[in-house]
């Protein structure tokens, strides 16, 4: 026999389809905002389309703070996100995580062309990659002259080891010409004896990060004979040169952690570790249940107790309809006998009677209708309501002759 799901059962399946596609975990579009509403919850509903389709999205309002810019009908925009189905409605929806115009879309997809180009070369293979000197004793650092960046890297490195020595070479780390100087910081450093070399910037844009994209710096990166950090950004922020490096640092700071070695660093890694499987079992456990939980909610649904919970309920609906419509029907068959009631009532005999007639028959039972058939001295039978009376006639009078 064919089996038969529920609408819920249906929706959830595709879901699960859905929550399992790792594409449609992380997913770019390019398209035209229309129908775009910003609700009062802080969630912004809108709609991506082109030529021929369009897709429904939504941006939560837990996810807003990375937007930099108000949506507006008919922008071009870059939505990054996950699609999902919407079990209510059983309709599948574009959830964004980070939404960008156009114009950084562009240069978004000039980048993803170039990160397979460059990974189908092996450029960024694992093989190709050199380890960090454990004990470095000192670092060059590729970055701007004034800022942040070359603050943080030496405030980290003396506080974790004061003995060893920075030396720095600055470069533009933005705009035209920007690519080139970082090149020559790395090869004046490569022909040094710094144990390891830092390149980085602080956070931007993806127009501010592109230097660290293109392709003459992030093959210089990779063909270095020295191991290399790149510190470029913040830690959302991915480019090309954090590929071909040695290793890739969130930040700065985070690259000077790894750079310089602290006596500490044993201990807080044990801790770390500690931490991590602690919150990887949590994970691991947390998810289990959730496993257990879809289950449990599968065989629910599924078992023969919930079958027969739902077969009484549409028998006690089915019950309760029938009851109204016999009482209904009840109803309107006692309006209906009222009705032949009064119809009966109007011709029964004894209803005449009770109102003062009386029946009039011969004394061998004929019933008298008319004078004819009444002759003086005859005897008669009167019937009434409440018994019979015998009379004799006395005279016989016709209608004519009363007149």
């Amino acid at each position: 026999m064919e089996e038969i799901n529920s609408v819920s059962q249906v929706n959830m399946y595709i879901k699960n389809m859905f929550l399992r596609e790792y594409v449609l975990r992380n997913i770019s579009v390019m398209g035209e905002v229309s129908n775009c509403k910003y609700h009062s919850s802080g969630h912004i509903y809108f709609t991506i389309k082109d030529k021929s389709s369009q897709l429904p999205c939504v941006m939560f309002a837990s996810s807003r703070s990375g937007l930099q810019f108000k949506l507006e009908e008919g922008q071009s925009i870059i939505v990054s996100g996950s699609i999902g189905v919407y079990e209510r409605d059983g309709r599948y929806q574009l959830y964004a995580r980070k939404i960008t115009k156009e114009g950084s879309g562009r240069l978004y997809e000039e980048y993803e062309k170039m990160k397979k180009r460059l990974l189908a070369e092996g450029l960024f293979d694992d093989s190709r990659k050199k380890p960090v000197p454990k004990y470095a004793a000192k670092i060059g650092v590729v970055t701007a002259e004034t800022g942040a960046v070359i603050q943080d890297i030496c405030n980290v490195s003396h506080r974790r080891n004061p003995y060893v020595q920075i030396y720095l070479y600055p470069a533009k780390v933005q705009g035209d010409g920007a690519a080139q100087t970082v090149i020559e910081g790395i090869r004046y450093f490569e022909k040094t004896d710094v144990d390891t070399i830092i390149i980085g910037r602080g956070g931007g844009s993806i127009e501010d990060l592109w230097a660290f994209n293109e392709e003459a710096l992030v093959r210089s990166v990779a063909e270095c004979t020295k191991p290399i950090i790149s510190a470029v950004g913040h830690e959302t922020d991915t480019t090309l040169t954090d590929f071909a490096a040695d290793l890739r640092a969130p930040t700065p700071s985070a690259a000077a952690e790894l750079a310089v070695y602290s006596y500490r660093e044993v201990e807080v890694g044990l801790r770390e570790a500690a931490y991590t499987l602690r919150h990887q079992m949590n994970n691991t456990l947390q998810l289990c249940r959730m496993r257990l939980n879809h289950y449990r909610t599968v065989i629910q649904h599924s078992s023969p107790e919930d079958m027969i919970r739902q077969k009484r309920l549409y028998l006690a609906d089915s019950m309760s309809c029938l009851e109204r419509l016999m009482k209904q029907k009840l109803t309107s068959a006692r309006h209906q006998l009222e009705l032949y009631a009064e119809e009966m009532k109007g011709l029964s005999p004894l209803y005449k009677l009770s109102g003062g007639y009386a029946y009039v028959a011969d004394e061998d039972g004929n019933n008298i209708k008319t004078t004819e058939q009444i002759t003086k001295g005859q005897k008669l039978i009167l019937t009434l309501r409440d018994g019979n009376a015998d009379v004799t006639v006395n005279d016989v009078h016709t209608k004519s002759e009363g007149a």
